[in-house]
């Protein structure tokens, strides 16, 4: 593929491409969060509650996209995915449906086990993912702030996963990852803007993740980054709805009793 130029490969595109995704939106929703009368939790909360500063933060998540971006590197490297697409074109849209479909269930699958078995192992909890949560309000460029090794484990490995038994080629790959970078800043981002497509067509959303960053709702909402099927099907699914609070802004409130122990 050509930019401004230069012949830059799909195996390029699709290890970067996110990555900038990341940022860009990221910094969307940093300009959003003025807007007082639709966030999930006041400033104050954010300033008070959460456990880092900003500043680790950043560091954390480009530590994680460094480590994503080298094993995505081998992994084109080692399946040998440096074929062009025949005639520069993606396969079709009933390929794509099907690959895309595959590499979400794949990824989603991945994502609840690994999750939520890092949740009931006690020393995977407060030795790894205790650091994602960390964030009890969560923000868009924190989405993938994690320890290194859940990074790996789950982000990266599942990803890897979900690009090999999907089928799909690099230059797809591209716009799979791009996706769901874009799904997992939304799900981060605490805020519930109107007419937002995350939020009308994914039950799983930035409400829904925000339950799980509560301290009563750690054993609830494990689902990420697409679907909430795990959830429903292996009762983990916490229902709620969502209440204006008095100081403006939503509140994501759950409807049934949460078990904390």
């Amino acid at each position: 593929m050509e930019i401004l130029g230069f012949n830059v490969t799909d195996e390029l595109l699709g290890t970067f491409v996110p990555i900038l995704i990341y940022w860009v939106y990221s910094g969307v929703y940093v300009l959003f969060g003025g807007f007082d009368n639709y966030r999930l939790h006041s400033r104050k909360e954010e300033d008070e509650k959460n456990l880092v500063p900003k500043k680790e933060v950043v560091k954390g998540v480009l530590v994680q996209q460094a480590v994503q971006a080298v094993v995505a590197t081998l992994l084109f490297a080692v399946t040998g995915s440096d074929v062009e697409t025949k005639d520069d074109q993606l396969p079709s849209i009933f390929v794509i449906a099907r690959q895309f479909l595959i590499a979400m269930f794949v990824l989603d699958t991945w994502q609840y086990f690994m999750h939520r078995y890092m949740h009931q192992n006690k020393f995977l909890y407060r030795n790894i993912h205790s650091q994602h949560h960390r964030l009890i309000v969560p923000y868009a460029f924190g989405a993938l702030y994690n320890h290194p090794v859940e990074g790996l484990i789950l982000d990266t490995i599942g990803g890897a996963l979900s690009f090999l038994l999907s089928g799909m080629s690099p230059r797809l790959s591209i716009f799979f990852f791009s996706f769901a970078t874009l799904k997992t800043v939304d799900d981060h981002c605490g805020l519930w803007l109107p007419g937002n497509l995350f939020h009308i067509f994914f039950r799983n959303n930035s409400a829904y993740h925000d339950i799980h960053h509560q301290l009563y709702g750690t054993k609830y909402n494990y689902s990420q980054p697409f679907f909430i099927t795990w959830d429903k099907i292996l009762g983990t699914y916490m229902p709620f709805t969502l209440q204006k609070r008095a100081d403006g802004g939503f509140e994501a409130v759950p409807t049934k009793e949460c078990k904390v122990n």
